[in-house]
């Protein structure tokens, strides 16, 4: 069985095409959702609110509990760290990571980066080696293939690799790096553009990332069936 962890950024409610006003991240996430439930009922998907429930920003106190070691960690740090360790448990446990995140300022959301900071920890993702002195840090989530699918959209055009303004974009590269970082060294990227313009090239473009996504899935159904899974107690 295929474990999916989906999340999505967007702090709008509501899905574009379903909703007035609604995020078209979330219409690709939830569409890669249903498109992979509907010929795999039996897959697991955890699903995570951060646009709605953003995870809390980084803390002293969190700083100093997750640079202690757990060894040596007393229990009130590992209070701290509890929303932590439930948000890893649930990359850990996840074959393939549904990122829906809206491009913002060039970026993505603050929630989202809040995320980042809270499951990139030494000795639960990264490992930290200061006798290594070239890579002292290196992945602890490299113990079998997952794969990050990013579903964007994007206010303007153009953003896309290749594309005209693409160097302004550091949405999907800062993903991949963090992403890297712990492990995960498979992506995927969709986007929806055209949302500021509307109109016809806007509706183009949510019918291409629509049937992209349905490829997608279709693809990545085939090449987890062969792959190792996640052992769940």
């Amino acid at each position: 069985m295929t474990r999916l962890l989906h999340l999505d950024a967007s702090p709008r409610p509501g899905r574009s095409g379903t909703h007035e006003h609604g995020s078209h991240s979330r219409r690709l996430s939830h569409h890669f959702i249903e498109q992979w439930k509907a010929a795999r009922p039996d897959d697991g998907v955890t699903r995570r609110d951060l646009g709605a429930r953003p995870p809390s920003l980084l803390t002293v106190d969190w700083i100093e509990a997750a640079f202690t070691p757990s060894e040596h960690r007393p229990s009130a740090m590992n209070r701290v760290l509890a929303e932590s360790d439930r948000l890893v448990d649930e990359v850990a446990q996840a074959d393939v990571l549904v990122l829906g995140v809206p491009l913002y300022n060039y970026s993505y959301p603050a929630a989202f980066k809040a995320w980042i900071d809270q499951i990139v920890r030494v000795e639960r993702t990264i490992y930290f080696d200061s006798a290594n002195v070239d890579h002292p840090v290196g992945p602890l989530l490299n113990d079998r293939p997952r794969h990050a699918v990013i579903l964007s959209s994007r206010g303007g055009h153009g953003l896309g690799a290749g594309g005209s303004l693409a160097h302004l974009n550091h949405l999907e590269a800062s993903v991949r790096t963090a992403m890297e970082l712990i492990g995960i060294a498979h992506f995927h990227e969709i986007a929806i553009e055209y949302q500021e313009e509307g109109g016809e090239r806007l509706d183009a473009s949510v019918r291409d990332a629509l049937a992209d996504v349905e490829q997608l899935v279709a693809r990545l159904q085939r090449e987890t069936a062969a792959a190792p899974q996640a052992v769940c107690a």
